[in-house]
């Protein structure tokens, strides 16, 4: 696969090219020179933020991608070996409307068919939730879109493996269109 059309961390050569001056390939380049192949993924980025000036989020983001590509992680995998995913939709109602969706247990009931654990929230912005195994957890985040439109983001972390994470995949895209179908009604 192509360096220059390849997708490492989720992230195109062009975009990371975009943030950091450098694609795929030649950040791969740099990293095989400088051993990274042999170092953790903490020095890796801490090597990038403190030797090339990238931003913290992208010193992890090319991280990630080389660790990927060279076969020391799985995607959606973490540092800790548990995986994270994330599922988003635009939903044409206002944000509040889909934050309290969430927050009321018999309407979340509803669409979802669980009750997750709200852990904490702020309103129309973000809310943190156990989810119904006890094990794992969900972070959401909330964007008004305008006054007639949203989106939520779903993240779900710390899952066992790279099995689960693309089943919860699957689980959120299909129950963020159940969520869309049920603003609707």
């Amino acid at each position: 696969m192509s360096t220059k059309q390849a997708q490492f961390a989720g992230v195109g050569d062009e975009a990371v090219r975009a943030k950091t001056g450098k694609g795929w390939k030649e950040w791969f380049t740099i990293l095989d020179k400088t051993g990274a192949r042999k170092m953790a993924h903490k020095d890796i980025a801490q090597y990038l933020y403190d030797t090339h000036k990238i931003g913290g989020w992208w010193s992890q983001m090319v991280t990630v991608g080389y660790e990927q590509a060279h076969g020391k992680r799985e995607k959606h995998e973490r540092v800790g070996g548990t995986y994270d995913i994330s599922v988003s939709r635009i939903l044409e109602v206002p944000v509040s409307k889909v934050f309290k969706a969430w927050q009321d247990g018999k309407a979340c009931a509803k669409w979802l068919g669980e009750k997750p654990e709200i852990r904490s929230a702020t309103v129309n912005k973000y809310m943190h939730l156990t989810w119904a195994d006890k094990k794992t957890k969900l972070d959401l985040n909330f964007y008004s879109k305008g006054p007639a439109k949203s989106q939520v983001v779903v993240q779900h972390s710390k899952l066992p493996d790279a099995k689960a994470a693309a089943k919860m995949k699957i689980y959120w895209s299909k129950n963020l269109e159940r969520l869309k179908g049920f603003l609707k009604a």
